[in-house]
């Protein structure tokens, strides 16, 4: 179908046009919202500026679609393939992305307050300084992800895969992380208070400067992980596993230690939960 076809039958009141072929086709700036584009060839599409509120994306392909600033709130995107496409500054508010393959996909400075992505393959995505306040990401692949100064206040990301990834400066505040795996992640400067990280592996993890505040990191792994200069007031970290983790200038004033492991940790000048600050010669 050409996109002028498209557009005159969508002025006439028509909304379903689910399996047509718009592969490359120019939709920027146009209004589709409310459509029915359901398992879909929008491969290479330009909606850039497009309005797609509430339109149904199931199953499309949109492999290389060009969204930069489409409106995709409440949109149903649910198993669609995404990959490599651009949707730099969307806003996608409380849109359905279950299941969506979206590697490689460009998503900085855009919107998805409160969207659904459990299941989803985010592997090496860019979310540079996105808005991921209250998402659903459990289960979801974030391997190698760029997520740089990014707000994840309130996200679910339990049982998440986020090995290797970049959260330099993310805001993780009251967010659930059970079970998640961030091992060799970059987490310096995040803030990750109040959050819930029960069971979660850290190992080898970079959590320099980064505030824990009031977090549960209980039962969890931080073998090897950097928390130089970390904030760990009043953290959980009973039955956590902190060998070879380096603390030195860390603060952990009122922290639960419960059988916590600092074996071969380095404590140099940390503040330990009593108050006292543990020395070069450990005593």
């Amino acid at each position: 179908m050409r996109a002028d076809e498209l557009l005159q039958r969508y002025a006439d009141g028509e909304r379903d046009f689910r399996e047509v072929d718009l592969s490359h086709a120019n939709l920027s700036g146009q209004d589709l919202s409310g459509a029915n584009l359901r398992q879909s060839d929008l491969t290479g599409v330009d909606f850039r500026g497009t309005n797609l509120r509430g339109v149904n994306l199931r199953e499309s392909q949109l492999r290389e679609a060009k969204l930069h600033r489409a409106n995709l709130q409440d949109a149903n995107l649910i198993s669609s393939k995404l990959l490599h496409a651009d949707l730099s500054e969307a806003q996608m508010s409380e849109a359905n992305l279950r299941g969506a393959k979206l590697v490689g996909v460009s998503l900085q400075g855009a919107d998805l307050t409160e969207a659904i992505l459990n299941e989803a393959d985010l592997s090496q995505t860019n979310l540079d300084e996105s808005t991921l306040r209250e998402v659903n990401l459990s289960r979801s692949n974030l391997c190698r992800a760029s997520m740089r100064g990014a707000i994840l206040e309130g996200a679910n990301l339990t049982i998440a895969v986020l090995t290797e990834v970049d959260l330099e400066n993310a805001n993780l505040m009251k967010s659930i992380l059970n079970g998640a795996n961030l091992s060799q992640a970059n987490l310096m400067g995040v803030d990750l208070s109040f959050a819930k990280l029960s069971g979660a592996n850290l190992a080898g993890a970079n959590l320099t400067k980064a505030q824990l505040r009031a977090a549960n990191l209980s039962w969890a792994t931080l073998r090897g992980a950097n928390l130089t200069g970390a904030s760990l007031y009043r953290t959980k970290l009973s039955w956590s596993n902190l060998t070879g983790a380096i603390l030195n200038d860390a603060i952990l004033m009122s922290a639960k230690i419960y059988k916590t492991n600092f074996r071969d940790a380095e404590l140099l000048q940390t503040i330990m939960p009593d108050g006292k600050t543990f020395g070069d010669n450990r005593e």
